[in-house]
């Protein structure tokens, strides 16, 4: 979408910086204000007091100035709700709850507002489509987990029977099957395996229970589950320096398998043994450091991923993403494997909280922070359209 015409319309001097009221939307705001910049968030009723009460900027304290409520997120597509945000002068930063309760095309082709960041790119993340993130990581020549199904092939199930006997006729190396809930789309109901028969009683259990659905099993990936330390690499591009940054290291939070791990072995098994199975749905964010001897293979497979993004998806990666995996030994080294990539704000506010962005800046930034540095720089300069879409 050209949005040209729309910036043509605004007072640059008092551009407001909007997000949906969820994933990131405080980190967003607090970074806002502390450049100075005003503030909108488009909240769901019934939603919408952790923004209108709790962290509502009062002058003093807070962060979240204008609120537009609206019965549900996808609401924000409505032009009303357009016009309104287009009036506060909104540059909006999208996040992961964006593009699950709004529709794709409405996004691309419907929404009129500056969004700063790539808005084209992020149906890339969806696993069941072609040209997706693992085409795009193939692309950068990112290592990647082995896909032994790939996502959107709608086999039958004797076709992934075959394929998953063929893998672990030759590899003892346990899958992971990645298909969505049921009921919420955008949550995992991950599971891994061990056998093609285990894939078998699984997935059976799951429909039987209702946690997924036979349609999104059948264009689920499988791929190689990979055994090492879960780290996201986040990353910060300004195409307005052409200069890539490390925001910060985090790993996952998720229920229920981080309090079933934390139980004994013994307790563990008897739990899987009666039928238990923990889910891995994502509810937080834990920072981490990584050793400074994987810092530059982080910083090569950022770069990779900036450049093949500007090769294949025009005009490429602006501002926050992250290359989610694992750190692993490959015979005798440590090698990073993405298996995941956000290609907007990632879902952790926490990246200000180790140490990589003051190693550039001397002090701690934010995800917010950076990004507003980043809109008032382009303002500054008269290039807000380098970094819009």
């Amino acid at each position: 979408m050209d949005i040209s015409h729309i910036l043509q319309n605004y007072d640059k001097d008092n551009i407001t910086i909007g997000v949906l009221g969820g994933h990131s939307a405080l980190d967003v705001c607090a970074g806002a204000k502390a450049l100075g910049f005003d503030t909108v968030a488009v909240c769901q009723k019934g939603r919408e007091k952790t923004y209108t009460e709790y962290y509502k900027n009062t002058g003093e304290t807070g962060c979240v100035g204008n609120i537009i409520l609206v019965d549900k997120f996808s609401d924000i597509t409505k032009p009303s709700v357009q016009k309104e945000l287009q009036d506060l002068n909104t540059v909006f930063i999208h996040n992961r709850y964006f593009w699950v309760y709004c529709d794709f095309n409405e996004i691309e082709n419907d929404f009129e507002v500056p969004i700063f960041g790539t808005r084209e790119m992020l149906k890339q993340e969806e696993r069941d489509i072609p040209n997706n993130q693992y085409w795009l990581l193939e692309q950068a020549g990112i290592r990647i987990p082995k896909i032994v199904r790939p996502g959107g092939q709608n086999l039958s199930d004797d076709e992934t029977h075959k394929l998953l006997e063929s893998h672990f006729a030759e590899s003892n190396t346990p899958l992971i099957v990645k298909v969505n809930e049921a009921h919420r789309s955008y949550e995992r109901a991950f599971f891994v395996i061990l056998s093609a028969d285990e894939f078998k009683i699984k997935s059976s259990e799951l429909m039987e229970k209702g946690t997924i659905l036979k349609e999104d099993l059948d264009n689920s990936v499988i791929e190689e589950f990979i055994i090492g330390a879960q780290v996201n690499f986040n990353f910060f591009y300004s195409p307005l320096t052409d200069k890539l940054e490390l925001m910060g290291t985090d790993t996952r939070r998720q229920t229920s398998l981080d309090g079933f791990l934390r139980l004994d072995a013994v307790t563990q098994t008897a739990l899987i043994n009666s039928g238990y199975k923990p889910s891995m749905v994502e509810n937080g964010h834990v920072t981490c450091t990584v050793k400074e001897s994987l810092i530059e293979k982080a910083f090569e497979a950022g770069e990779k991923f900036v450049a093949a993004a500007k090769e294949h998806c025009a005009p490429g990666i602006i501002g926050p993403f992250a290359l989610q995996g694992a750190v692993a030994p490959f015979e005798g080294k440590e090698e990073i494997v993405i298996f995941d990539v956000s290609m907007r704000i990632p879902g952790s506010p926490g990246t200000a909280y180790t140490p990589y962005t003051k190693y550039r800046y001397g002090r701690d930034v934010s995800y917010g922070e950076r990004i507003a540095m980043e809109i008032k720089k382009a303002k500054e300069e008269g290039t807000l359209g380098d970094i819009l879409t």
